[in-house]
């Protein structure tokens, strides 16, 4: 498959032009024309890419790509080690940050629903990315917590009334604890996200709103997954996700 082909296939997919991003979403740095093996992973990391030379990838696809906004631009130490195995190889490198939140069913949000078993009702926040809905059982919010953990493989962090019946159910991945107050005026009776702040904990006590803070990278990894299977399942490529981890 053509490069060019691909990345106007995806920026379509995921609708880029809807979204103000904090980094450039679509092709990032060119390499090849013709793509065949896609190594896909939440972050375009050194251990990402040096599994992309090894592996003899045509195209690194991720959620969390380079040049965001407001960083030092200059091309030293990791930046520059980063692009040289891109640039040397001849690997390109596609990012998608918001519109893969955000997408229907293969986005972050979506798939997080998915793999918790919760049913997406509506949206709210910034651009509608934060999801509210019902979970598949009325239960505790301790117990909503609990379930999670299990299926993340990781421990989330909970703050506020772990008693709380949730019938309501919020979440946005990632770093989306700024919605929280959103949420609670959407009607949730739980927030789910992936990283929590300070302010955080006071808002959840005093709102009697529990707050689930359940990992940056644990709950952005199945959307890059999803469209990984996309691209097996559309195109016939050979894309695979790797799952590298980070305890954030």
């Amino acid at each position: 498959m053509q490069l060019v082909e691909l990345v106007a296939h995806l920026d379509e997919l995921l609708e880029v032009a809807r979204y103000r991003d904090y980094s450039p979403n679509g092709l990032q740095v060119e390499g090849r024309p013709e793509v065949q093996r896609v190594l896909c992973g939440v972050t375009a990391s050194q251990q990402l890419l040096d599994l992309a030379v090894a592996g003899a990838y045509d195209a690194v696809l991720v959620h969390h790509g380079y040049f965001w906004r407001g960083e030092d631009g200059r091309v030293t130490g990791v930046r520059k080690r980063r692009l040289a195995a891109l640039l040397n190889h001849d690997i390109s490198l596609i990012a998608y940050h918001l519109p893969l939140d955000a997408h229907p069913t293969l986005g972050n949000n979506a798939q997080l629903g998915v793999l918790a078993g919760w049913t997406g009702e509506g949206r709210f926040g910034e651009q509608d990315l934060g999801w509210i809905g019902r979970p598949a059982n009325m239960e505790p919010a301790g117990l909503v917590a609990r379930a999670l953990a299990a299926r993340l493989g990781r421990e989330p962090l909970l703050v506020g009334d772990i008693d709380r019946m949730v019938r309501r159910v919020a979440w946005c991945t990632g770093g989306a604890q700024g919605y929280f107050e959103q949420a609670i005026a959407a009607g949730a009776d739980l927030y789910v996200s992936g990283e929590i702040s300070e302010q955080t904990v006071h808002l959840a006590r005093e709102s009697g709103v529990p707050f689930v803070a359940a990992g940056h990278h644990a709950t952005e990894r199945y959307g890059i997954r999803a469209v990984a299977a996309y691209l097996v399942r559309t195109f016939g490529l050979a894309a695979e996700f790797v799952d590298l981890d980070n305890p954030v």
